[in-house]
This record gives C-alpha cells, structure tokens and sequence, in this order.
C-alpha cells in the first residue's frame, strides 16, 4: 500500500465514525511523517464532490480540513462517474472509481476484478498507445451504462 493509500484510508475511517470530520493537515503530515502537500494531493484526488465528499478547507496557523459525505444515490453517483470520465480514463483512474463503487456498494470484488481485467493496459495492448485512454474510457462508460 503506498503512502496516498494510507492517508486515504486514515482519512476515510475518520469520517465513517461520524460522516463529517475536521482535521489539522499538519497533524496528519507528521502522523505520516510527509509533507503538508501530500495530504493536499490526496484530498484533492479522491475526496472530490464527484466521489460523494464535500471538502472546505482554511489555511494558516490554525487551519483545519473538513470533509463531509454526500449522500448520492447509486445511480447518481454512477452518472457522475460517466459525466467526470470525460474522453480518456487511465487505468490508475478507472482504478479509483472501481475502489469507490466498491465502497459504495455499486458493484462487488468479482466485477470490479473482471473490470479491472478487461479495460487494463495488459487486454488493451493490441489498441494503439495513443488511444488507448480514449477506448478504456468509451469501455468503461458503456459498463457503468449498464449498471443503472
């Protein structure tokens, strides 16, 4: 598990308890022994509106982070997936929106893994490299269709 996946999951447990939190950025950079902007990164990327969190944030001395879930219904989250997938999809993208679905229930480990496996960089290897993010993310949408 890498250290963005770490503070993700530090992060997410603190908000099960409670669906809101506020935290330091500064506590959860020395916890993690990183810098502050690590934690920004992380937040900025898998806490967004798009994946059901809602994020204010103050800076200064005695800034704070809160995170607060929205709560989407599955096939709005599903149709926000599609409209935030836009032309292209990496597979480290498509990755991060199977790890949401499956937290949210959308979808289970089989078919995540069987999504996973087909749209990787292994089963698109015959499609040209630089279409291959443009064919993952027509893939993936015709999926998620099919899902609501």
């Amino acid at each position: 598990m890498n250290l963005s996946d770490m503070i993700e999951e530090y992060i997410m447990n603190a908000i099960s308890d409670s669906e809101q939190v506020e935290l330091k950025r500064s506590e959860i950079a020395h916890e993690f022994n990183c810098v502050p902007s690590q934690i920004n990164y992380v937040i900025s990327t898998r806490f967004i509106p798009e994946l059901g969190f809602y994020v204010e944030s103050k800076r200064g001395g005695n800034g704070y982070i809160k995170i607060s879930r929205i709560n989407l219904s599955k096939s709005n989250f599903v149709k926000d997936i599609i409209y935030k997938i836009g032309r292209k999809m990496s597979q480290s993208v498509m990755e991060v929106y199977l790890r949401e679905m499956l937290r949210y229930n959308i979808i289970d480990n089989k078919n995540a893994n069987i999504i996973s496996a087909a749209l990787s960089e292994k089963s698109l290897s015959q499609v040209p490299k630089l279409t291959r993010d443009s064919v993952r993310a027509d893939m993936f949408k015709n999926i998620l269709v099919n899902l609501i």
